[in-house]
């Protein structure tokens, strides 16, 4: 899997969920802060206000996305100056996956797509820690077409609901965050040339070596071979990526091995010789060694603890836990 990919495979948890609302003039919403959790706002008819615990109003128009990262709360509005009700609630909230509601008014209607994601706040992926606490992506004559595309699928089968529209809205809202990521990283290329993550992406040699780690995370890499690949020296190289990445390319590796290691235990009953396998690991013992070192908890005790219905077969709990 590309980087892109793996970060979304890994930091979201349970099932999104997703609400299609219709208001009506005169109205306002809060949406309390969730940490543990990302969310979206899609404004498909109409406009609208945005605001944010801190700062100005940000007027919303047909196709704007304002995207929160890390689950910061906002307000939103048909005018700055519509008094706000009281009780924090999201209409979308009961909502196991998807939902429509319409709030009762006698002014014009602006409908919208809201969602939410549950991330893995213990093991959150740098690239998500990196970004802002608010993103808003406006919408311009022909950008961000496949973001655009996605939206008007997900409005489409939520309005709409057809057979297999579970599994159809849970791919898209993925998509729906993939693409919202890959159009923050494309939307201003200046603001990727100093550091960070969206900065590592755009340099061809780490995007390379990056890649080369997530596709095959079990391959011995080594810095020569990854520079390599990058096109670089070895010191530039090791000097390059943890000015943009944050750490070391090996330190990287073992990070993102064990943060795979960590969810093969959660979600499958792969024997841990195979986990170890499958994240590089030689021998069991050296896999628990380093696996206690990150997570704080051998890898049968973390496996129990996250799942206890999951039980790994063959698993030696008695010399590995």
């Amino acid at each position: 899997m590309d980087v892109l990919s793996d970060v979304i495979a890994s930091i979201r948890i349970g099932r999104p969920r997703s609400s299609h609302i219709t208001w009506h003039a005169p109205w306002a919403q809060s949406f309390p802060s969730a940490p543990g959790s990302a969310g979206f706002q899609v404004i498909l008819q109409g406009s609208c206000w945005l605001i944010p615990d801190d700062g100005e109003p940000i007027p919303l128009s047909v196709g704007d996305v304002v995207f929160f990262p890390h689950g910061h709360g906002c307000v939103m509005a048909d005018s700055p100056s519509t008094p706000v009700p009281q009780i924090d609630c999201d209409p979308g909230e009961e909502a196991a996956l998807f939902g429509s509601a319409s709030m009762a008014g006698p002014g014009a209607a602006t409908v919208t797509l809201c969602g939410g994601y549950r991330l893995d706040d213990g093991r959150t992926h740098p690239i998500l820690r990196d970004l802002p606490d608010m993103i808003h992506l406006p919408a311009r004559l022909g950008h961000h077409q496949e973001l655009r595309a996605a939206i008007d699928l997900l409005a489409a089968e939520i309005a709409n609901p057809r057979l297999g529209a579970d599994t159809v809205v849970a791919s898209l809202l993925d998509m729906l965050l993939l693409f919202i990521l890959r159009a923050y990283i494309n939307a201003e290329p200046e603001r990727c040339t100093v550091s960070g993550w969206s900065a590592a992406l755009a340099d061809p040699g780490i995007s390379a070596a990056l890649d080369a780690v997530h596709r095959d995370p079990a391959h011995p890499w080594t810095v020569q071979s990854l520079a390599d690949l990058a096109g670089l020296s070895r010191a530039a190289f090791s000097r390059r990526f943890s000015v943009l990445v944050g750490q070391p390319p090996l330190g990287y590796l073992t990070w993102w091995r064990l943060a795979i290691a960590a969810r093969l235990l959660r979600s499958t009953d792969a024997p841990l010789s195979e986990v170890a396998t499958r994240v590089g690991y030689g021998s069991e013992f050296a896999f628990a060694n380093a696996f206690k070192r990150e997570h704080g908890l051998a890898p049968g005790r973390f496996r129990r603890e996250s799942c206890p219905l999951v039980v790994g077969v063959g698993e030696r709990v008695a010399t590995l836990s």
